[in-house]
C-alpha cells in the first residue's frame, strides 16, 4: 500500500488491473409478439399507412433484416395484427335460439377492434388468413350459424359479406376520423350542412334526395352497421342452395 495518503485514497478507486469493462445491456431478443406489438404502436399513433416493415424495425431499434428471421413480408405482418385483434374477441357457446344476436355480438367485437386502430382494416381486406387466431374466431362463427340451422355454403358465404362489409365499415369510419382531423378537409360535413345542401338541389333533377333529405342522413353511432347486418342475417334463412351455373342433373 502506497505511504502517501492521496495515492492511497487513488489506489482505492483505481480499477483493478484486468478486471472487465461493465458489460453494456443486452438487447431483447426480436420475438413475433414484439413485432407485432411493434406494429399495432405504428398504426395506433401513426395510421395503417405509414405501417411498413422498416418502420415497425424502426420501433424496435433494429434493422429490418433482423425482422426476416421471423417474418416473410409485410403481409406477414397483416396476418399477425388481425391475428391479435382476433385473440381478443370472446366467442359464445352456439345456441341455436340466439345465434342472430351471437352472430352480431361477435361483429360488433370485430369492428370496435378495427376502430382502434386507424386503417387496420386493410390488412383484413389484404390476405388470406393463416393466423390460428383469426381461424378460430371465423370457426366460431361459422358454428354459430351452423347451429342456427344455416345451410353450409349460406353460411360460408354469409361469413364472406359480413366480413368484408365490417371491414369497409371500419375503413370508411377511420378514413372520416382522419380527414375531420385535418385542417384542409373541410368538405367533411355534418348531418345539417347535409341536409341544407341537398334540399336545396333542384327539385326537377333530386326530387327523391330532396324529399327524403332526413332519411338519407339519419342514423347515429352504429346504426348503420347494425341494420346492414341484421338485414344478413334477416334474409339467410329464407335462402337455399342454389345449382351453379353449368351444372346438370345426373342421369
Amino acid at each position: 500500500m502506497p505511504s502517501d495518503p492521496r495515492r492511497r485514497r487513488a489506489a482505492r478507486h483505481a480499477q483493478p488491473a484486468g478486471a472487465p469493462s461493465a458489460a453494456p445491456p443486452r438487447k431483447k431478443p426480436i420475438t413475433v409478439d414484439r413485432i407485432t406489438d411493434a406494429a399495432l404502436h405504428v398504426v395506433a399513433t401513426e395510421g395503417y399507412d405509414a405501417l411498413t416493415i422498416r418502420r415497425v424495425a424502426a420501433v424496435l431499434g433494429t434493422g429490418p433484416s433482423s425482422l426476416y428471421a421471423h417474418i416473410v413480408s409485410k403481409e406477414d405482418i397483416d396476418d399477425l395484427l388481425i391475428g391479435r385483434l382476433c385473440s381478443e374477441v370472446v366467442l359464445p357457446e352456439p345456441d341455436p335460439a340466439e345465434w342472430r344476436e351471437q352472430i352480431l355480438d361477435v361483429y360488433a367485437q370485430i369492428r370496435d377492434q378495427y376502430l382502434k386502430y386507424p386503417g387496420v382494416s386493410r390488412a383484413a381486406l389484404g390476405v388470406v388468413p393463416t393466423n390460428l387466431a383469426t381461424l378460430r374466431v371465423k370457426e366460431g362463427l361459422l358454428a354459430i350459424l351452423l347451429a342456427g340451422g344455416i345451410a353450409p355454403r349460406n353460411a360460408a358465404w354469409a361469413l364472406d359479406a359480413l366480413s368484408l362489409y365490417v371491414s369497409a365499415y371500419t375503413l370508411e369510419q377511420s378514413l372520416v376520423q382522419q380527414r375531420r382531423g385535418h385542417p384542409d378537409q373541410e368538405w367533411v360535413l355534418g348531418r345539417e350542412e347535409l341536409i341544407h345542401r341537398f334540399t336545396a338541389l333542384p327539385a326537377d333533377t333530386f326530387p327523391q334526395t330532396r324529399r327524403h333529405a332526413a332519411e338519407l342522413t339519419s342514423g347515429t353511432g352504429h346504426d348503420r352497421f347494425d341494420f346492414t347486418l341484421g338485414l344478413i342475417m334477416d334474409n339467410l334463412t329464407q335462402l337455399q342452395p342454389r345449382r351453379s351455373k353449368g351444372s346438370g342433373r345426373s342421369s
